[in-house]
Parts: structure tokens; C-alpha cells; sequence
């Protein structure tokens, strides 16, 4: 699908705006190899990429963002701290919704800098919004971090709180494995197998990739979560008070601050979120008015695992978000194969910036 002049121009605006704020202009090949993003996401990212079979580099994807290979790129280099920027095409299956594009172009700002995370969430946040100036949009904030921090202090098995952290971004899974484990039940199929003193007895040949002793494994995995004590009512109700929190930045951060007296695994979240907001307002950033939503940035794509946002046009409810973005600490870890280093970036699609401009 050709991108037309307009927008094509508004890209080389907003990089080159990104590059005045010190970024280094940056590409990446429109094929990425398939294995990392199924490595990364598991087999659920063939329902949103477009992946194809190349004779010599294997299975191939196009292009879903740049974040990934701009990762991969940056933790080959060792040069911290470090900014880039880039414009290009990116493609995503929309099996949903037939109005959303599935090839469009976006311009990014990402930063690699461990010296004051809290600045940086700030910095990227400010370039981002500076883009758009001028343009009728709200802006919406969110932490997946401090979720992610108030499953890993739940009193329950690690096995339980693994698959919750797996599904953070699969907003109805997590819902439903939160309210089965807080009620102790175990499915009625599930626990006619457990109940048996061999399940293999009724058992048919083997069959599929997995071997009887990993099949035996999971079914003793399955036995151990199923005599597991369930949840308290006062954890779920913590975890559904973040999950709903809405509010203005100032007044979630006061409900946070009293959500951590009684789970004080989000202490250390609700830190960071108080030094960002305030180096958000020495930005000059309006945060007694910024919304902030306990459950935002959940069905993007999961590497964020911090400060989220995004950016919607004031008018127009039925546009996607005109640009978003956040932290995602945990992917550099993955991609620089145990070394982590501190990052955070945001994306913008300059034809919805120009779509929304003539509102």
C-alpha cells in the first residue's frame, strides 16, 4: 500500500525533531526473523504478525515494530547511554477490526539510559508530546510495573504467580485465573484426572512431540497447584483496586501509597512512579491533569514492563492512539542475554497526527 506525500513528509519531521534531541537515525530490515518474536511472545504472536518461509534464513516476519531489532542492534554496541530514532513501515495482522490499518508508518524515540530511569520516562514522554504540539489530544499514563510487582508479592506458589505474570497482557486470562485461584477450584476434567491413582491407565498410545515422562510432569505440576491454598480475598481485592484504579496522576499515586501499606511489594513501583511525575512536572508536564489508569498498556505487545502511555485524539474516539509508548526494562535483559540496561521509547503515526490535525 503506497504512504502518501503528507505523510511521508510528517515522518522526516518528527525524526528529524527526534534526532535534535540527540538521537542517532537508525534502520532496520523490513524481514526480522520469525524465531526471536515467537522466542519472545510464544505462538500467540502469529495472530498479529505476518510470518513467511524463506528457502535460506528460515521462517521470516514482517516487520511489527521497531523496538525488537533496535534492542538487538543497541545490545551489540555497548554504547550507554544512547537515543534513536527511526521512520518506517510497520505490519499488523487486525483480524477484529477492519477499519484499523495493517501496514502504516511509524517514527520512534527510544532511550537507553540507566543514570536516572525516572528523567528518562520523562524525557521520552515530553519529545513524544512536544511532536505533537498543537494537536486536540489527551494523554493517558499507566505502570505495568507496579502490577507486575503486586503479583510477584502475592502469598501463593511461584508456579501460580509465573502464570499470572504470563498473562498480564491477556487482561480476560489473568481475570480468570485470579478468580480460580482466590476460590481454590479446580476444573472438573482437571480434577477426574487428578483423582486418578494412574492416569495413564485409560490411556491410549502415545502420541505428539511430548513424552510420557514430561506429560507425567506437568500432571504432578497440576496436582501441587491443585492442593496449593487459594488466594485471600484481601489480595484479589488489592490487585482489583489497581487493576481499576482511575484517577488524575497526584490522586493514584495517594491511593497507591495506601494500597502499599497492605502489600508493600508495590513500594518500590510507587517510588518510581513519584520520582517520574516529578520529573515530568520539572518538564514543564501539566501532571495535576495527567490521567493515570491502573490497567493501561495491557494489550500491547508485552514487552512493557514499566511507565506505558499514549496519546488519543480528543474528537475522535474511533482513531487508534496517534502515538504510545513505555518502558520495557525486562526485553534488553532477554535480547542482551542477561545484561539489562535501563530503556525506554515511544512511537508516533504521523498520518494519524496529520488525520487529526485537520479535525
Amino acid at each position: 500500500m503506497p504512504t502518501s506525500p503528507a505523510t511521508l513528509t510528517e515522518a522526516r519531521r518528527l525524526r528529524d525533531h527526534f534526532a535534535a534531541q540527540g538521537a542517532v537515525v537508525v534502520k532496520a530490515d523490513v524481514l526480522q526473523p520469525a524465531d526471536l518474536l515467537l522466542d519472545l511472545y510464544g505462538e500467540d504472536i502469529r495472530a498479529r504478525a505476518y510470518l513467511t518461509a524463506d528457502p535460506l534464513r528460515g521462517e521470516m516476519v514482517l516487520r511489527p515494530d521497531f523496538t525488537v531489532p533496535v534492542v538487538q542492534m543497541h545490545m551489540e554496541t555497548y554504547a550507554d547511554p544512547a537515543r534513536y530514532t527511526y521512520a518506517g513501515k510497520v505490519f499488523r495482522k487486525q483480524e477484529t477490526d477492519e477499519t484499523r490499518a495493517n501496514e502504516y508508518v511509524q517514527v520512534g524515540y527510544e532511550v537507553f539510559d540507566g543514570q536516572n530511569p525516572a528523567a528518562a520516562d520523562a524525557e521520552v514522554f515530553a519529545v513524544i508530546a512536544a511532536g505533537l504540539a498543537g494537536l486536540p489530544l489527551r494523554a493517558a499514563t499507566g505502570d505495568i510495573g507496579v502490577l507486575m510487582a503486586a503479583v510477584r508479592g502475592l502469598r501463593t506458589t511461584d508456579d501460580r504467580k509465573a502464570a499470572l505474570l504470563r498473562h498480564i497482557w491477556r487482561p480476560s486470562r489473568f481475570r480468570a485465573l485470579l478468580r480460580r485461584y482466590g476460590a481454590g477450584e479446580v476444573p472438573p476434567l482437571r480434577a477426574a484426572l487428578l483423582a486418578a491413582d494412574d492416569p495413564f491407565a485409560a490411556a491410549g498410545p502415545d502420541i505428539g512431540l511430548r513424552s510420557r515422562a514430561e506429560v507425567a510432569a506437568r500432571i504432578a505440576a497440576l496436582r501441587a497447584d491443585a492442593a496449593a491454598a487459594p488466594l485471600s480475598s484481601d489480595e484479589t481485592a488489592l490487585i482489583d483496586a489497581i487493576l481499576g484504579l482511575r484517577a488524575t496522576s497526584p490522586d493514584a499515586l495517594s491511593v497507591l501509597r495506601d494500597i502499599a501499606v497492605d502489600m508493600p511489594s508495590i513500594g518500590s513501583a510507587v517510588r518510581r512512579m513519584e520520582a517520574r511525575l516529578s520529573a515530568m512536572a520539572a518538564r514543564g508536564i501539566d501532571v495535576d491533569r495527567l490521567d493515570f489508569e491502573g490497567s493501561y498498556g495491557r494489550t500491547s505487545l508485552e514487552y512493557y514492563d514499566g511507565f506505558v502511555f499514549g496519546f488519543y485524539a480528543s474528537d475522535r474516539p474511533d482513531l487508534p492512539p496517534i502515538a504510545t509508548g513505555g518502558r520495557y526494562d525486562a526485553l534488553t535483559a532477554r535480547l542482551g542475554q542477561g545484561r539489562a540496561v535501563p530503556a525506554v521509547g515511544g512511537v508516533i503515526r504521523p498520518d494519524l497526527a496529520l488525520e487529526v490535525g485537520k479535525c
